[in-house]
């Protein structure tokens, strides 16, 4: 957890020298593996660890651990329960986090990212807001150039088109954050670029670095998406190779 960016990026290459990948193709390895025996909950925590790694090391890089909260956005789907994830690992380090739920529901919509929302309910340096309307990202957006650096958690892949609110919303604080020279690091992809096709959303989030899973990704090849997921690190989360058809 206290790697910097170098060591994560030597740590985790064999997964990027891997096959690209699109969305339904993890999708199925990640049915698999847990059809093989892997807890998806244990993929989820892998993940959340290996966002917290990179986030911590981008904080440390820029020389801004610890100056100012870390500001994760999640989404009520499993991408916003990876970013739970990160939180509360971001928080065992004894930093400062603020763990948003950005959606209509008061609890994450999954099985495995409502548990990680519960178990944050008990971190000392972690604090937990609901934002259900516009109106109350409006107001956590107030002062988001404080933030250290921003968790993009809010959207996977398979969105086309225009994004519903409140999750529009926070895409463009995302946005006004980077304005504010807030590093942003993406949960698998940026909110929403297809990881398949590269397609994009209405708005779309722009990310300094992403963090991955288990391959790289066809979509975050394209041109639209390298230019908008930054520096892509794949992160090997514990899928064996026998779930890996692709």
């Amino acid at each position: 957890m206290t790697a910097d960016l170098r060591e994560l990026i030597r740590r985790w290459s064999a997964s990027k020298d891997l096959a690209p990948i699109g969305a339904e193709a993890m999708i199925g390895a990640d049915r698999r593996a847990q059809a093989l025996g892997i807890p998806g909950a244990r993929l989820m925590e892998h993940a959340g660890a290996a966002v917290a790694a990179a986030v911590r090391a981008v904080a440390a890089d820029q020389e801004r651990l610890g100056k100012g909260p870390i500001l994760v956005l999640c989404g009520p789907g499993n991408n916003g329960g990876d970013g739970l994830v990160a939180a509360r690992r971001l928080g065992h380090l004894g930093l400062a986090v603020v763990a948003v739920l950005v959606a209509t529901e008061a609890r994450p919509t999954t099985t495995d990212a409502a548990r990680n929302w519960d178990r944050l309910a008990g971190e000392r340096t972690v604090t937990r807001i609901h934002a259900a309307v516009p109106r109350d990202v409006a107001i956590l957006g107030q002062g988001v150039e404080k933030a250290s650096v921003v968790v993009d958690a809010l959207l996977g892949s398979g969105v086309h088109g225009a994004i519903r609110e409140p999750i529009r919303s926070a895409v463009e604080l995302i946005g006004r954050a980077r304005e504010s020279m807030v590093p942003v690091v993406a949960v698998d992809t940026p909110s929403a670029v297809d990881l398949t096709s590269g397609e994009l959303s209405d708005p779309v989030a722009r990310a300094d670095l992403t963090v991955t899973f288990h391959r790289p990704k066809t979509g975050l090849l394209t041109k639209r998406g390298a230019a908008l997921a930054g520096r892509v690190l794949v992160a090997p989360i514990g899928i064996p190779p026998e779930a890996d058809r692709g």
